[in-house]
């Protein structure tokens, strides 16, 4: 095939791939200025049933359909042509110079949160409007998205696996071949595996594209709870409990308990970072963990500002945004986060001893929506601690009040690369929603501030109604 010309001006330069259906192959456009990139796909399905290749034309002309209706997105390849010749058909698309995600992907290596919520937003607002148009994808992988060099944006490619939803309850015996086995191992979810995608069936591929970029493993090697069906992967990496839980509900085993489309999927995922889209770039030494629980600070960013020195004074910090008050020394540094991932509002850095002391020990307060008990609120916490932190250990657990309101009180260890770490937490409920303080500290120092935390965590208010 290579040199050869299609339609009079295609020019066959390149293989690009194979598949079961066909063989994909870069071409010049030799009737256009410059002779531009473009990619041929030469459908050639493994069969000589006369009905089932009569099926497979079908299926030609329904793709190039689809192609022409979906190419007006800016980040799907257009369809330029579509033609039969010496009784193959072949489709012409527009090439997109740039990479595909199976670069990014690297085995072993593991994305930011910050990464993988812009990789989620960036595939679903191209897929939101594939399932606008009523067409499934079925083989959303990392090998079909690119990303374009011009701009650094998303593209969704290969749509030779796409189906129109009227069409899903349509098949006969001929067209099985075409139908049921489309999709790749480990991106495929049961009901797609059975013949019968859904629009959700993407929005699962999707979450295992996530799941892959921040575990650094392939899907394959996630083990699956054997009652549920469901993928076990959370304690292969630290997460914030707001991203695990739109992830977790993506991959559901069964269809009816993801989102439905890639529209309500994207809306998950925009909520994360709705109050405070850009703050994640800006605090690169920061890190957390799930439902609020600051795990630690290594360095002071530019968004902290000093507090003059001085003993026993206490200043308020008073956020009417979230309803909080509460008091803290004017010689600790104060960092505003809001931060929609890991719900934190606000931490309080302590003194540092000297400039060879890389960890400071610091108090945070994180608000989220919790419509539960507190018994509840209490078993997720306890078990985040188990499965996300390393060398968790539980060493008191109490009632206490916080706010005057009941609340429970956690005393636990963890480690992270340096430390091992001590964390004094305390939570309480009101109207749906759960206000947590956590002081985290060295083994060594935490008994150091523990006093003035505890000051801290008495001084706290809830005075208003969260906006």
């Amino acid at each position: 095939m290579l040199g050869k010309i299609l339609s009079g001006r295609y020019k066959i330069t390149e293989v690009l791939g194979r598949g079961a259906f066909g063989v994909t192959f870069k071409a010049i456009d030799m009737q256009r200025p410059g002779n531009p990139e473009c990619v041929v796909k030469l459908l050639k399905p493994l069969t000589t049933n006369p009905k089932n290749l009569e099926a497979a034309k079908r299926f030609f002309n329904q793709e190039a359909e689809i192609l022409e209706r979906l190419g007006k997105h800016p980040q799907i390849p257009q369809l330029l042509a579509h033609f039969e010749q010496d009784k193959d058909f072949y489709l012409i698309q527009e090439y997109i110079e740039g990479h595909d995600l199976t670069k990014e992907l690297v085995r072993g290596n593991k994305m930011s949160e910050y990464e993988v919520i812009k990789l989620l937003r960036g595939i679903l607002e191209v897929l939101a409007f594939v399932h606008q148009e009523k067409v499934i994808h079925r083989d959303i992988k990392p090998s079909n998205i690119r990303r374009r060099n011009s701009d650094n944006k998303i593209v969704l490619i290969d749509f030779g696996a796409v189906k129109e939803i009227s069409n899903q309850q349509l098949g006969s015996q001929a067209q099985a071949p075409f139908t049921i086995p489309i999709g790749t191992p480990g991106y495929i979810p049961s009901e797609q595996a059975k013949g019968i995608p859904k629009l959700s069936s993407d929005v699962y591929a999707v979450g295992i594209i996530a799941i892959q970029a921040l575990t650094g493993m392939i899907p394959e090697q996630l083990p699956t709870d054997e009652h549920t069906g469901d993928l076990i992967w959370r304690y292969e990496v630290q997460v914030s409990s707001n991203l695990a839980k739109v992830l977790d509900k993506m991959v559901r085993y069964h269809f009816s308990l993801r989102y439905q489309s890639a529209g309500e999927a994207l809306q998950a995922v925009e909520g994360l970072l709705s109050k405070s889209p850009n703050i994640l770039p800006k605090l690169p030494n920061k890190v957390f963990l799930g439902g609020g629980i600051a795990v630690a600070v290594t360095t002071v960013s530019l968004l902290l500002f000093s507090i003059i020195p001085g003993k026993g004074n206490f200043l308020t910090y008073n956020n009417s945004n979230y309803g909080i008050k509460i008091k803290y020394p004017q010689n600790w540094q104060r960092q505003d986060i809001e931060n929609a991932i890991t719900s934190e509002v606000v931490a309080f850095l302590s003194p540092k001893d000297n400039h060879a002391d890389n960890f400071q020990e610091h108090l945070s307060i994180s608000v989220e929506d919790f419509s539960g008990t507190l018994a509840e609120y209490s078993d997720e916490f306890k078990n985040e601690i188990q499965n996300n932190f390393t060398q968790a250990k539980i060493l008191n657990e109490s009632t206490t009040t916080l706010a005057n309101k009941p609340a429970l009180k956690l005393v636990f260890t963890t480690k992270n690369q340096k430390n091992r770490l001590k964390n004094l937490q305390v939570w309480t409920l009101k109207d749906d929603r759960a206000y947590v303080i956590t002081y985290t500290g060295t083994i060594d120092d935490y008994d150091k501030f523990v006093e003035t935390a505890e000051k801290m965590i008495n001084s706290f208010q809830i005075v208003g109604v969260f906006n």
